[in-house]
């Protein structure tokens, strides 16, 4: 039991205890819910741990090495814990998690037994279940530099370094018309060339589908209108009224860095990396046989 917390050390070696469990989800929108299978609330960090939600969870599996400490979460779907209508428009996808054996009496003994997030999250019949991953989980994706032609960063991050807030490159609108929460139309979108925002991300601000967002598909003129598609629909609704921003778009090609975004010094592309054609070229009919650089 090293590591242990002194004082809850000694709770568990009385015999008697008074012990129970919290959890706490930070969504990625800052959103902070806190849970307990006790019959009565609890606070502690700052955050107020609710009971009677319907929350419980499964034996936490925890072992040593790097191998992904997971379990599952359990519970009712409530209108005053966790809704489904934020299921559906993702709003869980990815949060933190966070739980504590506690002594209910006395919450300064407590510990933290897992840490993690979201995983898959599955609902039906008015409940939901939702799988944790442990933090080791994250060693199991991927890294490494993709050597291709186009641009491997992301519009506005770190290695792109461009300021997406640059005026000229996004657009405060208000929702005019929108169908299947895919297609919008606007009648005043004026001072952006058409193809604009393509490849960009439209992103909500107000409203029930606020903080959702969506990649652009199309961004074209039609007639007066200017219509802007997304690849996906939001996952929440959206009316007439709500604010939105529109963020230039991005194709990942040499030629866009240099004369859209003037940011051609951190473009992380490969525009000269030869292709398979040149590559198993055949000498023989190459042209040239002078021994220079093929690439003249």
């Amino acid at each position: 039991m090293s590591g242990l917390n002194a004082g809850l050390k000694a709770h568990l070696e009385s015999g008697i205890t008074t012990v129970c469990r919290c959890w706490a989800v930070t969504r990625r929108d800052g959103v902070v819910m806190g849970f307990t299978d006790h019959d009565c609330g609890l606070a502690f960090d700052d955050i107020q741990f609710k009971a009677d939600t319907g929350l419980s969870a499964l034996a936490l599996q925890q072992s040593t090495g790097l191998s992904v400490d997971n379990t599952e979460a359990l519970g009712a779907l409530s209108d005053a814990a966790i809704r489904e209508d934020d299921i559906e428009a993702g709003r869980f996808d990815g949060a933190e998690v966070r739980a504590w054996l506690v002594n209910w009496a006395d919450v300064s003994q407590r510990q933290l037994q897992f840490r993690g997030s979201i995983g898959e999250l599955r609902r039906a019949g008015g409940a939901f279940e939702a799988e944790l991953r442990g933090l080791t989980d994250v060693l199991n994706v991927p890294l490494g530099r993709v050597y291709q032609k186009p641009c491997s960063a992301v519009l506005g991050d770190r290695t792109c370094g461009f300021e997406t807030q640059t005026p000229g490159y996004f657009a405060d609108l208000v929702v005019e018309k929108v169908e299947d929460r895919r297609v919008f139309r606007f009648a005043g979108l004026d001072g952006f060339d058409a193809g604009w925002f393509r490849h960009g991300l439209l992103r909500m601000q107000s409203g029930a589908a606020d903080g959702l967002r969506g990649a652009i598909k199309r961004d074209v003129f039609d007639g007066s209108a200017r219509v802007i598609e997304l690849w996906h629909p939001l996952r929440a609704e959206i009316a007439p009224g709500d604010q939105l921003r529109l963020t230039a778009g991005c194709d990942k090609r040499m030629e866009t860095c240099r004369l859209k975004f003037q940011n051609l010094p951190n473009f992380q592309g490969f525009p000269d990396i030869p292709g398979d054609d040149w590559s198993i070229t055949d000498p023989a009919r190459a042209g040239s046989l002078t021994g220079r650089s093929r690439r003249g």
